[in-house]
């Protein structure tokens, strides 16, 4: 979360189901270049030097269906419903309380507590429940004094971590959290202090001697939107590189302005691989899958692009509802396979048009991963070449496609008819069956 809730959205009509593809496919020897990793001043990458988020974390976070309107009964549901769908087979381990979880005033100590109301039993009965699923435990906090919705009057009280950092990272290491979602929530502050704010939770953290994901966000309520212009990978296991996620295909935003589409997104985090890797991932936000105001197809790109990008996997939709089509797309072995591989490192783009999208990622064991994405609002063919992927020339390929399972062995061009916002997805390994 950063900022107020999004408002209201009205829904677009889901498109058709995509129809089967002729696919052109031709090839090249996949040989992505990537230079190595740097930190910040060259401190260690690993910020909290533990053993957590060595591939990008997955789990399902309360804020971008339900914003302040959540309780334990609510959260203890989508615990269920993550195991009962299959999400949590397929690598969703991690249920996150966003923003409004707060009992709007600390205790004589300073203590945290849970909303009396809405969270009768507690947080730490409630990471129990969840625990006892085989899912891990994350919140939401704020180094600041308040936090977002609190700042913008949409919940009372000023709770934010400012003054009480290792009191609170204490307090949630005594409730058995996993996962810390750390959001700025205020218009001050230079990068300096935001530096200094972060690394002050990241050490509490460290001092309770728990394994937790720390997830930040400096850009909620900031004109500087520092996530996507310093490299905070000493700092954190993610940061957020843009402002919010929307449920929308494309805003043609020029600026990293509140409301980003899945396209205003892909553009700006999609050219800051270099700083990503195991333990230390560009964070572009939560996914949209499922949340009313995109189709299937939309939805489809949308997981795609996220899983190229080598980013955390935080479903948002309303679990119990939701559809198999949407399960089928979050669930998607091979997707997911190719956003958790071990070797952590990010596509890159190689073309960038108004109605074309292609990008390459290197993958463990010498395999590549390829999208093309008809970035256009009509069907089209989009194609791309071994040169335009910047690789060298090899007798042959065998390609699976990820979304329909299809197989098999080309040289040369690789092209797809693709629908208006559609994207074709690829794993592609040297050499063909003549080859083996």
């Amino acid at each position: 979360m950063s900022g107020p809730a999004h408002p209201s959205r009205p829904a677009r009509p889901s498109g058709p189901a995509p129809r089967c593809r002729t696919l052109t496919l031709l090839a090249a020897a996949l040989v992505l270049a990537a230079g190595p990793l740097t930190a910040v001043g060259g401190r260690p990458a690993a910020a909290l030097g533990n053993a957590v988020a060595a591939t990008p974390p997955m789990g399902w976070n309360t804020w971008n269906s339900f914003g302040c309107s959540i309780d334990e009964q609510l959260v203890r549901e989508a615990a269920d419903s993550l195991v009962a769908s299959g999400m949590k087979d397929a690598g969703y381990d991690s249920v996150i309380v966003d923003d409004c979880w707060f009992d709007p005033r600390r205790d004589a100590r300073g203590d945290l507590h849970g909303d009396p109301e809405r969270f009768p039993s507690g947080m730490k009965a409630l990471g129990e429940y969840i625990h006892a699923r085989g899912l891990k435990f994350g919140i939401y906090q704020t180094p600041t004094d308040r936090t977002c919705a609190q700042r913008g009057h949409d919940y009372p009280g000023a709770t934010g971590s400012q003054g009480h950092e290792q009191q609170d990272a204490d307090t949630f290491a005594a409730w058995g959290v996993d996962h810390l979602k750390y959001d700025w929530c205020s218009e001050a502050g230079t990068l300096d202090e935001q530096i200094a704010a972060f690394t002050r939770m990241r050490d509490a953290l460290r001092n309770t001697h728990r394994d937790i994901v720390y997830s930040i966000n400096p850009n909620s309520y900031h004109a500087d939107k520092t996530g996507a212009t310093y490299d905070w990978s000493a700092v954190a296991h993610l940061w957020r590189t843009t402002e919010d996620i929307t449920s929308a295909w494309d805003e043609h935003k020029a600026d990293n302005s509140y409301g980003m589409s899945v396209m205003d997104i892909v553009h700006l985090n999609g050219r800051l691989g270099h700083q990503a890797g195991p333990g230390h991932w560009n964070d572009p936000d939560m996914l949209e899958v499922g949340v009313p105001g995109m189709n299937e197809t939309e939805y489809r790109s949308h997981f795609s692009l996220w899983a190229q990008m080598a980013a955390p996997l935080i479903a948002g939709n309303r679990l119990p509802a939701m559809t198999p089509a949407v399960r089928d797309i979050l669930t998607n072995q091979a997707v997911i396979g190719v956003d958790q591989d071990g070797l952590g490192r990010p596509a890159r783009i190689a073309v960038d048009s108004d109605t074309e999208l292609v990008t390459v990622r290197e993958l463990a064991g010498g395999d590549r991963s390829v999208t093309l994405t008809n970035t256009g609002d009509t069907a089209a063919t989009v194609s791309t070449t071994a040169a335009g992927l910047g690789i060298a020339e090899a007798p042959s390929y065998t390609v699976r496609n990820l979304w329909t399972g299809a197989a098999g062995s080309t040289t040369g061009t690789l092209a797809a008819g693709l629908a208006a916002h559609e994207t074709a997805m690829y794993r592609v390994t040297p050499g063909g069956p003549d080859d083996r």
